[in-house]
């Protein structure tokens, strides 16, 4: 967004599962380079974006995971992703674990 509230840039639209679109993006992190990681929930991913917001590869995938991704934290520093991996099982979250990932 700009200083006047205006759209500058967006990534997705449409919900899906390609590497075009997300269904249900949670939460974001960005690096010090400007690369964006986003929890894509419903499609249990997390995607990577160029600082201009193009898609750039899928960091985290539903095979990774035992469930599906539902935070994310960037530890810059020693690139490491960590990736809440959480059950959601009759309305409630009741199993998780942090998967860490290597950027």
């Amino acid at each position: 967004m700009s200083s006047d509230g205006k759209m500058v840039k967006s990534f997705g639209g449409v919900k899906g599962s390609g590497s075009r679109h997300m269904n249900r993006p949670a939460q974001i992190a960005v690096d010090t380079n400007g690369f964006v990681f986003v929890v894509d929930i419903i499609n249990d991913r997390v995607l990577l974006l160029s600082p201009s917001l193009s898609f750039v590869r899928e960091v985290v995938s539903r095979k990774q995971l035992k469930w599906g991704p539902l935070k994310l934290w960037l530890d810059d520093d020693r690139r490491r992703l960590y990736v809440a991996d959480n059950q959601w099982e009759k309305d409630k979250y009741t199993s998780g674990r942090v998967v860490v990932i290597g950027v």
